[in-house]
């Protein structure tokens, strides 16, 4: 099979095309032997010409690509060693306003900047330095919230704590959640209904703890008198319960419930229990005058200047024991009426006068008696009773 190859014969268009370019005439003619000039040195005529700065150098990106030594930089530089006006704020970043959304505000400067800092009046070494750090530090002569709250009886130190970080106080509008926080004594402190709340829930608990348990912690292998308080060990036939609403016990009251004041081993009679700090600080707080009565049966001779002496004149420790209120109840036995609470008072009281204490039982607190209350049994505090 043979294979027959045709020529397609170009039409007008194609003929058109194939012309060469008309080329117009320029009257300016570039002499091809000389090479260009560079481009720094052409100048417009109708531009005036620009002095060559005096400096040269690579380019300075932090400032818009422009060469070290141009106008711009020489101004920057001259501008930054001015010294800067007093009084005014000459920082670039600008203060943040509160009507604009905070993902478009300017981060302010931080650290001492913002807390207003001046590096250049403040001293940096010696002892100036050292007087003007105290001048601007807080003042550690302001005296804790916690201690203000407790002296103005509205709960204990370890309350005020507990509702200082649950943010229950407030102190000039403010609202307080930092421990440790030292205010004005004179200032208004508000106190949330939730700590009230809680408050009145705490319970106050009277024992007549038995020998052998101590007042505190456990100790030397004895056991403490709050092992005694539950449900079995409730006294049931107090004559005044149901005058009042009687409470069931709960597991909770265990919580918190600390002695307020102590109770020897060997002694016997009435200690209290309680939840509430305000109680605990007005019993056994530094300024607490609350009477505390005794009856004491003891062996030996008291003359009657022994007898004065136990009233007033008596050391312990190297300090003078407050004035106490000894008499005789009977023929064995003294009436001991205390105002403080030293450790083992009452037996080095009657040692240093020549007598032995053969037992020692609590009676009374403040205004509140332990009456008929059995030994190893407990109550609540009534709704009517105060120390």
């Amino acid at each position: 099979m043979t294979t027959i190859k045709l020529k397609k014969k170009p039409d007008d268009t194609q003929a058109k095309a194939t012309k060469a370019p008309i080329r117009r005439s320029n009257a300016i003619q570039r002499d091809r032997s000389v090479a260009l000039p560079k481009a720094s040195t052409l100048v417009k005529a109708e531009q005036p010409a620009i002095e060559a700065p005096t400096k040269t150098g690579q380019r300075n990106h932090r400032f818009d690509g422009k060469a070290h030594g141009s106008p711009y930089n020489d101004e920057v530089a001259i501008a930054a060693k001015q010294p800067k006006p007093a009084g005014i704020d000459t920082r670039t970043t600008p203060r943040p306003d509160k009507n604009e959304p905070q993902y478009r505000q300017a981060p302010r400067r931080g650290g001492k900047v913002r807390d207003g800092y001046d590096s250049i009046n403040t001293p940096q070494y010696g002892s100036a330095a050292k007087a003007a750090y105290k001048s601007t530090a807080i003042s550690t002569d302001l005296p804790r919230l916690s201690k203000v709250m407790a002296e103005r009886g509205l709960c204990s130190r370890r309350e005020a704590d507990e509702w200082i970080m649950n943010s229950w106080v407030m102190v000039d509008g403010v609202i307080i959640d930092t421990l440790g926080t030292r205010i004005n004594p004179d200032a208004e402190i508000i106190i949330s209904s939730y700590a009230h709340e809680v408050q009145a829930e705490s319970v106050t608990i009277i024992l007549h703890k038995p020998v052998g348990y101590v007042s505190g912690q456990a100790e030397d292998g004895y056991e403490p008198a709050i092992v005694l308080v539950h449900p079995d060990n409730e006294w049931l036939d107090d004559p005044n319960l149901n005058q009042h609403h009687a409470k069931e016990f709960q597991r909770r009251y265990l919580n918190g419930l600390a002695p307020a004041g102590r109770l020897d081993i060997d002694s016997t009679g009435m200690l209290v229990l309680t939840q509430d700090g305000r109680i605990a600080r007005h019993l056994i707080g530094e300024d607490s005058t609350v009477e505390k009565e005794y009856l004491v049966r003891v062996e030996g001779e008291l003359s009657d200047a022994d007898m004065q002496r136990l009233n007033f004149g008596l050391s312990l420790d190297g300090e003078k024991l407050k004035p106490a209120k000894v008499s005789w109840q009977n023929e064995d036995q003294l009436r001991f009426v205390l105002r403080e609470g030293k450790k083992r008072q009452i037996r080095r009281m009657c040692e240093m006068v020549g007598l032995h204490v053969v037992g020692l039982k609590r009676v009374r607190i403040g205004s509140v008696n332990l009456g008929k209350l059995p030994v190893g049994q407990w109550r609540y505090l009534r709704n009517d009773e105060r120390f």
